[in-house]
């Protein structure tokens, strides 16, 4: 099961839940998990099409910002953490 931080933007989403505990043994089906406890999260979370990421928010699997995007592997107590992209010029 997998530890995820919700961001503060999102907690009205969870009734102010900071952490919950999921199963998956992928972002994907994490996420998916988050869904069916709190809907709303998986439209925030993706893009338009729902098959990636929404651009304007990174992900960190135990403390490393992920490349994999939906694919990554999670192991068991993988701590996930949704970020707001950060972009510069």
């Amino acid at each position: 099961m997998a530890v995820v931080y919700i961001p503060p933007l999102m907690r009205g989403l969870t009734g102010g839940v900071e952490k919950v505990t999921v199963p998956g043994t992928s972002l994907r089906q994490v996420i998916e998990s988050l869904e069916a406890a709190y809907p709303g999260l998986k439209e925030r979370l993706l893009n338009e099409r729902g098959d990636a990421m929404n651009p304007s928010i990174s992900v960190a699997v135990d403390g490393e910002i992920i490349r994999l995007g939906l694919l990554h592997t999670l192991q068991d107590q993988s701590e996930v953490h949704f970020l707001p992209a950060i972009s510069g010029g």
